[in-house]
């Protein structure tokens, strides 16, 4: 299972922004990533464009929500790396 999700949209310039911080920390951590275009996704079943058109980027990190629109990479970094599972505070 991908363990982080980056939810975004073709032409977003935050969605490139937060794509950076997502790959970095990622990448420092080890952790699995994917991206999905909401305008585009035919494979979620979700209705991501009303869902999460106005939030976008949005990061998902074991399902769960974890920011929008300016990710942070310390507060990613520190959900990744924390013992068991939880939200961003």
């Amino acid at each position: 299972m991908t363990r982080v999700v980056l939810y975004g949209r073709v032409g977003c310039h935050l969605c490139d922004e937060a794509r950076e911080v997502v790959r970095t920390v990622c990448d420092e951590t080890g952790a699995d990533w994917s991206e999905v275009d909401i305008d585009a996704d035919t494979t979620t079943g979700r209705d991501l464009v009303a869902e999460l058109g106005e939030l976008v980027p949005v990061v998902e990190v074991d399902g769960v929500q974890q920011g929008y629109w300016r990710i942070d990479a310390n507060r990613l970094r520190r959900t990744l790396t924390a013992a068991g599972r939880r939200p961003l505070a």
